[in-house]
Parts: C-alpha cells; structure tokens; sequence
C-alpha cells in the first residue's frame, strides 16, 4: 500500500513540475489559465507565433517600448520604466512562487521564456516554453524522476544561485543594459521595480504559502542583489506591505499617478 501511493503522487507530481506554482496562482487570483499577459496554466505548447524573450534585447525592443507608450501616453523615459515594471513581475513571478511555495524554481532564462504582442488587453504576454528546466532539492519527489529538465541542486543557497543566473544574468540583465542605452534610464531605477515586484509577489501570496514571508523576500532580494531597493513596512490592514526606494515614473504620466508605496508622495 505505502509503494503504491509514493508511485502514484510521484506520477503526479512528475507529470506536472509546475504544480505548486499553478496551485498558488489559482489561490491569489482564482485561476491559472486566464490571467492577463500570461500563457494558460504558464506553458506554451504550440511556439509558432511566439518569440524568445531574448528578441526583447534585441529587434524586438522597439515594440516594447512603443506598446507601452501607446498603453499609458508616456514619455520615453516613462514608457521604458512602466514596461520593464510590468514585464519584470509577471515574468519573474513563476520562479518566485516556486521557491516560496516548493523550493522549486523554473529555470527562466531568455530563451526559456517566450512573448508575443498579439494580445490587445496586456503590455505583452509572456509564457515558459514547454521542457523549461526546472532546480529542485534533494529531497524533492521530482529529484528522483531522471527527467532531463529536472536539476538537483544540494541546498536552498544553490537553488537561488540557479534563480539569479537564469532569471537575471541570463534574461533581465541584457533587456535593463538594453533599455538603460536606449533611454538612459538609471539601472537603480529600474532594478527597484524588479524588487518592489519580488516583494508583491510573495506578499500577495502570503494567505496561502508556508513560512515567513519578511525571511522569504529577503532571500530572494539578497540573490538577486536587489535588497536595499524597498522597505517592508506595516500596512494598513496590519500586514506587511512595500515601501519603495525608487520610483516607476507613473507619476510623470498626463494622468499623474503616485503608486501604494511610491518614495514620490502626493
């Protein structure tokens, strides 16, 4: 009885590396498969039509930027920071979930995540190519499948160095050098937006993940080399809320907006 139920929730979880992420997701938002700007359930399994994220560094940038002047009426500069913010959260938000729910984190380098602007309600919709690695413990069920996109790392400090270098060094980093020579917007600028969207993430997740939350951030912010960029502080409703060291410009917009934690206050 005991072989049989560990071969049938191995089978499972195998079948499916992305579970606890999806199973997270449909708690904050209620579903997995219509959130705006992102693939159903995170995976594309049919690419035509779609394009490697690693484009938006590239010939691709020009459409970024545009579709987010468009979107919000704004100035270069702002168009550039508005967009690496909505890109930057929905993007980093899979390997967030992952570490914080599973310690399990999809491998989102630049060419394991895929993009297209064909859909008209958000900036750009993103989506992990289907196979896209994923680092998991030791003692995790999918350590023991043999899969060839599953890589076993020996402890959490491991599985975060796999974080930083697929999602910063080997996505973000070229699209931020990218923007910062096209529009000379500060690095610090726009590393702050990937903080403030790290904190969101885990926060809003807070009523349905295991652990601390404060002690989760801080691990994904010391990894990503973004910890000095927010503050947590008491919110209103008692809980922890972000309290930003920089800003992402929306208040330079022709409808001026202050965001919830802007350092810029009304």
């Amino acid at each position: 009885m005991t072989t049989a139920l560990h071969r049938t929730t191995r089978t499972v979880t195998v079948a499916d590396p992305l579970a606890p992420v999806k199973a997270t997701l449909r708690a904050m938002f209620g579903t997995s498969t219509e959130l705006p700007g992102v693939a159903p359930d995170l995976v594309v399994h049919d690419p035509t039509d779609w394009t490697p994220a690693s484009a938006l560094a590239g010939e691709q940038l020009d459409i970024l930027l545009e579709s987010s002047r468009r979107r919000w009426n704004a100035q270069p500069h702002a168009a550039a920071a508005l967009a690496w913010k909505a890109y930057t959260y929905w993007v980093a938000l899979p390997a967030v979930l992952g570490y914080a729910s599973a310690r399990r984190v999809p491998l989102l380098t630049a060419d394991n995540v895929l993009t297209h602007f064909d859909d008209p309600r958000p900036l750009i919709t993103v989506g992990l190519r289907a196979g896209t690695p994923v680092a998991v413990l030791a003692g995790d069920p999918l350590a023991l499948s043999g899969l060839p996109h599953v890589r076993v790392v020996p402890d959490e400090a491991a599985l975060l160095v796999e974080l930083r270098r697929s999602l910063l060094d080997q996505h973000l980093s070229p699209l931020l050098d990218a923007i910062h020579d096209r529009v000379r917007l500060g690095k610090r600028t726009l590393l702050g937006s990937l903080s403030s969207g790290v904190a969101y993430g885990v926060l809003r997740s807070a009523d349905v993940l295991p652990g601390r939350s404060a002690e989760t951030i801080a691990q994904l912010h010391n990894a990503l080399g973004v910890e000095d960029l927010i503050e947590l502080v008491p919110g209103s409703n008692g809980k922890l809320d972000v309290q930003r060291k920089t800003c992402c410009l929306a208040f330079t917009l022709p409808q001026p907006k202050v965001c919830q934690g802007c350092c810029i206050k009304s």
